[in-house]
């Protein structure tokens, strides 16, 4: 037989790319590469908190080179994943047969950084020789696999843990996985195509008239409603830019923020809307045109984060001491006692959010101009 079914690029049921493109035949291929150490990560949450977690793909690969990456996760991060060599299969949990699968497949090491009730059924049954992060116990109940694990676990417990904790959420996973953490980037790759809607978008709208371009996400999602900074705020701040004719003003948001974004195009006609409703890669790709980004802590922050931006970034219910900067996000938050709090809904009139003052993101925003 010919065929070697160990190859990291067999897919079972078809043809492998270097057969599809170049005619290939296993007896005489170059890209053939058996499976080595086997490793499944099993991430779902957010898509910020998936696309932020691939800041561990670096180091996973720095230590076992010839490593195949498996990533189980919800179809909605699926987009996360292309043009990523790192990682060899993603499998979705809504599919029937991920959970069949990971009961025949054996694996090296096991990583789930995540005390969820709902993936850690899946990691306490996967067979994996070493497993780090959290398992259910025989009482249903979320508990660390070793000491390494024990830290973010009280964190997610403990209000009190939560707002000491002076770490960042990439170095707190490094070390539950038992990595190096050497400050890796989050990982994301643009494809030609997608530079492309980029290159497009820039033509279309005549950018290159702009010295710099400054782009606004506005929003947080529906789950956060205070993540995200006023319409008031953000208005003044449109206000404050205005003066300066070499900036561009690019508008960012999802489908939450379809509203607010309408509201503050007809207020400032000059506003560029990148739109609301973009498949999540075309979202990648119209974020690489800003050259500062400002954001709450949501899903463009991560996405600016790894298009290596400079970013402003304005923190209020969440923790800002999570957030690795990179040497590129400046950070603003209210002076106030009940910040980190992690509520979706505030007790008080005057909100974290509320206290940040559109002159002290233009101060930062002329800062990094400046510089």
């Amino acid at each position: 037989m010919i065929l070697k079914t160990d190859c990291k690029l067999f897919p079972g049921n078809k043809p492998c790319f270097p057969n599809k493109t170049e005619g290939k035949l296993c007896d005489d291929c170059n890209y053939y590469e058996p499976v080595g150490m086997k490793i499944l990560i099993i991430k779902l949450d957010a898509i910020g908190d998936v696309l932020r977690t691939t800041s561990i793909l670096p180091p996973l690969k720095r230590e076992y080179p010839t490593s195949h990456i498996t990533w189980v996760t919800r179809k909605n991060s699926r987009e996360i994943f292309y043009n990523n060599n790192s990682v060899d299969q993603v499998l979705f949990i809504e599919d029937n047969d991920t959970t069949q699968r990971l009961s025949i497949e054996k694996y090296d090491l096991l990583l789930h950084p995540d005390a969820s009730p709902i993936s850690a059924p899946i990691a306490t049954l996967v067979d994996a020789k070493t497993k780090k992060g959290f398992i259910l116990n025989e009482k249903g109940k979320i508990i660390p696999v070793d000491d390494d694990a024990v830290e973010w676990l009280e964190m997610g417990a403990f209000d009190q843990l939560k707002k000491k904790n002076k770490k960042t959420y990439q170095q707190i996973i490094h070390e539950l996985c038992g990595l190096d953490y050497q400050k890796d980037e989050i990982q994301l790759f643009l494809s030609e195509r997608e530079q492309k809607i980029c290159d497009d978008f820039y033509s279309e709208k005549r950018l290159k008239r702009f010295k710099k371009i400054i782009g606004l996400n506005t929003g947080a999602g529906r789950r956060w409603q205070y993540k995200q900074w006023s319409l008031e705020g953000i208005a003044e701040l449109i206000n404050k830019l205005s003066d300066n004719k070499g900036i561009g003003i690019l508008l960012y948001g999802g489908p939450s923020e379809e509203e607010r974004n309408k509201y503050l195009i007809n207020k400032f006609p000059f506003l560029i809307n990148t739109g609301t409703n973009n498949s999540l890669r075309n979202f990648f790709s119209l974020m690489n045109l800003a050259d500062i980004v400002i954001t709450g802590d949501t899903l463009a922050l991560h996405t600016a984060t790894a298009l290596k931006k400079d970013i402003i970034c304005l923190f209020g219910p969440t923790s800002y001491n999570e957030i690795e900067d990179y040497g590129r996000i400046r950070k603003i938050y209210a002076d106030l006692d009940c910040l980190v709090c992690y509520k979706t809904r505030c007790d008080f009139r005057t909100t974290c959010m509320g206290e940040i003052s559109s002159e002290r993101v233009h101060r930062e925003i002329m800062s990094i101009l400046n510089n």
